[in-house]
This record gives structure tokens, C-alpha cells and sequence, in this order.
């Protein structure tokens, strides 16, 4: 047991370091694969003024209707930037369990 842990943990750490040699190796300028869109860029820039905004008003003079409105606002822009965010979040306990599954499997 002792012996094939130490196997995957050499394995894990000389994998992790061949992908840093190869790039290093290439010479040639990497160009991003998809082209930035900038009407999505501004889209969202105009979205976090806004929430900036919101967060210096002062909310002691308004009615509950108009926060109510506020936070219906803030809750509608946070939900279109996350989807405009086109990305994979892992959590720190989701990578260590696949971290442990993949030990187990090796």
C-alpha cells in the first residue's frame, strides 16, 4: 500500500510537470482560440457601474418599494452576468473528492 502511494504521488507530480515543459518549448505566439466579444465586454461593464450605483445610494431615504425594486434589479444583473460568464467553477471540496476518486481509481 505504501509503495503505490508513493507511485501516484511521483506519477501526480511528474505529470503536473511535463504540460509546463511543453509550453515552454513552443515558440510560436498563442493566439486565443475564440475571439473576444467586445458588445458582451461593454454589456457587462455597463451592468457593474450599475450595481456600483446601487451600492453608494443611500437606501435610509427611500420607501420599501423603491429598495424592493433595487433589490429586484441587483438580483436580475448578477443573474445575466452569471450567465454571460460561460465558465466551470469547481468548488475546493469538489476537487478534493475528485482528487481522492482519482487516487483510489490508481
Amino acid at each position: 500500500m505504501k509503495k503505490l502511494i508513493s507511485g501516484v504521488i511521483t506519477a501526480f507530480i511528474l505529470f503536473s510537470a511535463i504540460p509546463a515543459q511543453l509550453s515552454a518549448a513552443s515558440a510560436s505566439p498563442s493566439v486565443p482560440s475564440t475571439p473576444v466579444n467586445t458588445a458582451a465586454t461593454a454589456e457587462t461593464t455597463v451592468m457593474m457601474e450599475r450595481l456600483y450605483e446601487i451600492k453608494a445610494m443611500d437606501l435610509s431615504a427611500m420607501s420599501s418599494t423603491e429598495k424592493r425594486q433595487l433589490r429586484k434589479e441587483v438580483r436580475a444583473i448578477k443573474s445575466d452576468m452569471r450567465a454571460a460568464s460561460e465558465g466551470v467553477y469547481l468548488s475546493v471540496g469538489a476537487i478534493i473528492i475528485i482528487i481522492l476518486l482519482l487516487i483510489l481509481i490508481l
